[in-house]
């Protein structure tokens, strides 16, 4: 006879549980260890506000946030390093710049959407992430050239490319865009269905510093700047899906597609309250890249289970810092 049970058997580590782990000290040897934050977008802020879908977007996809007249969203904006005291103006690590917005549908029932500044992605799978970061924290000052990182990035093109894109010092969080990494299958009610990514573009346009003015900057005039702006006015931006055309590859986030793809307004989000970030409720926050909604699907991006689980990984981390 056997006996009932309220223990759960242990969950057997798989692969990708290792993965996200090493991929979780890989930053913390890049960024040093700051318990309590996150490992990497560290230093942020949290707005609150409102999202309203497009007329297309309702075409494009059946998901719950668009079908409804607006939903409340909770939008964080970063700057890039696991550095909590990062200067916004770092001309190395405050770039690119992050941006997370939870949909909020009901009590515990939500879907993120997670962004940064940089149109692209050095790595097409999580094994490569940790070896451009392994390669990073390998690489200082006094270690002789090529350093690791120079070795990896002459030897992975996609790495050198997003490494050299331009990363300009925006003038205000209001003034950056935001650009998805992978992208996402979004499934209409009649059940056809589109791969996008997302792009969030500024409502009031991009506004960047020359290198000469973003030193003369305070270490965190764009926190500052945004607490201004938002007591006098609402903040805008307008999300776009770019659509993907037969052929274009959708499981690598390495490769972006055409400028020439049709790009459609999906919906707007309207931020009108910074939030008091010391909430125990905003600190617990864990954004996830994956949709978990009806109507838009993760695609099979090899990036996407492993970032789950660090974000949830380095989220229960921090959680337990701060006894949450």
């Amino acid at each position: 006879m056997s006996l009932a049970t309220d223990k759960k058997p242990a969950k057997n580590p798989t692969p990708t549980d290792q993965l996200s782990k090493d991929l979780l000290q890989s930053f913390d040897n890049v960024f040093g260890l700051h318990p309590g934050f996150r490992p990497v977008h560290a230093k942020g802020l949290i707005c609150s506000g409102t999202f309203t879908a497009t007329a297309e977007a309702k075409k494009l996809t059946r998901a719950p946030h668009v079908t409804r007249p607006s939903v409340n969203v909770i939008v964080r904006l970063s700057d890039f390093a696991g550095v909590p005291e990062v200067p916004d103006s770092h001309p190395e690590i405050a770039s690119p710049r992050g941006m997370a917005i939870r949909f909020q549908l009901a009590e515990h029932v939500h879907t993120d959407i997670v962004a940064h500044s940089a149109d692209g992605f050095p790595v097409r799978t999580s094994e490569e992430f940790l070896e451009f970061n392994r390669s990073i924290a390998a690489s200082g000052p006094n270690v002789p050239h090529p350093t690791p990182i120079e070795a990896f990035v002459m030897s992975h093109p996609k790495a050198l490319a997003f490494v050299q894109l331009p990363k300009p010092i925006p003038t205000s969080f209001a003034r950056e865009s935001f650009f998805g990494v992978s992208a996402f299958k979004f499934i209409a009610d009649d059940g056809s269905s589109r791969h996008g990514r997302y792009r969030i573009l500024p409502d009031a346009g991009n506004e960047y510093l020359s290198p000469e003015d973003a030193a003369k900057k305070s270490p965190n005039f764009l926190f500052d700047e945004l607490n201004q702006r938002i007591t006098k006015s609402r903040i805008k931006y307008r999300i776009m899906v770019q659509l993907a055309e037969p052929g274009d590859e959708v499981n690598d986030a390495t490769i972006g597609w055409p400028a020439d793809r049709k790009q459609i307004p999906f919906g707007t989000v309207t931020l009108t309250k910074r939030e008091n970030d010391q909430e125990p409720e905003l600190r617990k926050i864990i954004f996830d890249p994956r949709p978990k909604v009806d109507g838009i699907e993760a695609t099979a991006d090899p990036l996407f289970e492993v970032r789950a689980n660090l974000y949830l990984l380095s989220g229960r981390r921090r959680r337990a810092a701060n006894n949450l």
